[in-house]
């Protein structure tokens, strides 16, 4: 199949660099025939971000502080006017302190806490309350990224893991109050990748490998997989997928104990 996202329109949130989950999402989705527009934090950012965007036809780019109510209005006005509708928008934002990501959950401090599960888990919500009136006619979909250091211990994931917890149950409650209107909420959760965000991560080497060697598939998630699946879940196959977390990692969320000869 192809062209499963021909005349569709997208924001993609997130994307850092080439290597980024969100931009193998937003490169899988404009060679199946989507339209996108971006998010960007920040100038650099930003510079990283226009060459990207432009090598798939996109100038579209609007830079957004998450924590911020007027960044997140003049956003989505912004993109009502140049496209009045909106059919799908890519949640590919998380954040805490990495310096708490290397030691004891223990020591977490309510300041990273809070402003954590604001940036990582309650922007899901401004996000779907900002696009809510941009898909109510025609419906649309909403992804995010969560990873299963949600409900597994991942050596380091730390507060993150209570942040991808919440987002997971933000995805089934948005699922819920936005079905009536045919609006679609999923989480995709890869396994371990090699992103500028999981390099933040204490042990993210070792953590790669480990669930190489052991996921039943021997691999870890490649960035087009990742993207195939965005595909699926913003197009006309998915339209009954709602609430979900689908697993993108090589099986790894099955196991129980590593495989046998790598203890």
């Amino acid at each position: 199949m192809t062209g499963q996202l021909e005349g569709k329109r997208g924001l993609v949130m997130g994307v850092a660099n080439e290597r980024s989950i969100a931009w193998g999402i937003a490169k899988s989705m404009s060679n199946e025939g989507a339209e996108l527009a971006f998010t960007y934090q920040g100038e650099a950012f930003g510079s990283r971000l226009e060459p990207l965007a432009s090598s798939i036809g996109s100038n579209l780019l609007f830079e957004l502080d998450v924590a911020d109510d007027a960044s997140f209005e003049n956003t989505f006005e912004s993109l009502s006017e140049h496209w009045g509708k909106l059919d799908f928008v890519v949640h590919a934002i998380a954040y805490s302190d990495k310096n708490e990501l290397t030691g004891r959950f223990l020591n977490t401090t309510r300041e990273n806490f809070k402003n954590t599960l604001d940036i990582s888990s309650y922007s899901l919500i401004e996000v779907a309350r900002r696009a809510y009136p941009l898909m109510m006619d025609k419906g649309g979909t909403i992804l995010t990224l969560t990873y299963q250091g949600s409900n597994r211990v991942t050596p380091f994931y730390n507060v993150m893991g209570v942040a991808k917890a919440a987002l997971e149950a933000t995805t089934r409650y948005l699922a819920n109050d936005l079905g009536p209107s045919g609006i679609r909420v999923n989480a995709i959760s890869p396994g371990p990748m090699r992103t500028l965000a999981g390099a933040a991560i204490g042990g993210a080497r070792r953590t790669f490998k480990h669930t190489e060697i052991n996921s039943p598939l021997r691999s870890n998630a490649t960035l087009e997989a990742v993207g195939g699946t965005a595909v699926y879940l913003a197009s006309d196959a998915g339209s009954y997928t709602t609430g979900e977390v689908i697993y993108v990692d090589g099986g790894y969320h099955v196991l129980g104990m590593p495989q046998a000869g790598n203890v």
